[in-house]
């Protein structure tokens, strides 16, 4: 019997390394898929349906929300952004750990509807650390900076409601902390059922019933 995917969601401050720590993950391990999300912008030069977003008319996506096919949506400048329930859910029973890297209001939406999501913040090891990296980006002012710097300070307030907090003092380190969380929920999960179901047989064999 093929083994469940488990369902990760991925959040952090802009500048802490998501997108390159998930690049990286999927390039070392085959065993998992990065979920693409549904929107309805339009595509951007050189992007493609169904690998970076699944581009969608409003009346589709508004569709899917009725239907309740996504496992969270948003609306960003006028536009809507979402996770496709039946993507994800294709993957993890082809045994596939899925990951979500969405924003923290999107991470918490899955969180309640599916409470055995794991998800997992990603900072850098300082606030220091967080503005060295968006200066050295060199693509955005310093307004914009000190934007994301605020945003970052009002994210912090919710960082309790991840389970885990991933440092990335470097990719490969933050890569192996990762995939070692990820994989942990798998021998919970498995665990915690064997070992339930060996007790209760125990304990019916010794009393009798």
């Amino acid at each position: 019997m093929k083994q469940q995917g488990i369902l990760a969601v991925v959040s952090g401050f802009s500048g802490a390394g998501k997108g390159t720590i998930m690049k990286a993950l999927l390039e070392k391990y085959d065993n998992y898929a990065l979920s693409i999300s549904a929107t309805t912008r339009k595509p951007r030069e050189g992007e493609v349906h169904g690998r970076e977003y699944f581009f969608l008319t409003v009346d589709e996506f508004e569709t899917l929300i009725a239907n309740d096919q996504l496992i969270e949506h948003a609306r960003y400048v006028n536009n809507y952004y979402g996770t496709p329930r039946s993507y994800v859910e294709e993957k993890m029973a082809e045994g596939k750990d899925v990951i979500l890297e969405i924003e923290i209001q999107g991470a918490l939406k899955v969180k309640e509807k599916f409470p055995e999501t794991l998800l997992v913040f990603v900072v850098p090891p300082t606030a220091e650390d967080l503005k060295n990296r968006l200066v050295g980006r060199g693509t955005e002012t310093m307004e914009v900076i000190e934007d994301r710097m605020n945003r970052a300070i009002e994210e912090a307030e919710v960082m309790d409601s991840y389970d885990y907090i991933l440092v990335n003092e470097t990719v490969e380190k933050a890569v192996e902390d990762l995939h070692n969380l990820i994989q942990s929920q798998h021998m919970k999960a498995e665990n915690n059922e064997a070992r339930i179901k060996q007790m209760k047989e125990e304990l019916h064999a010794i009393v009798g019933k």
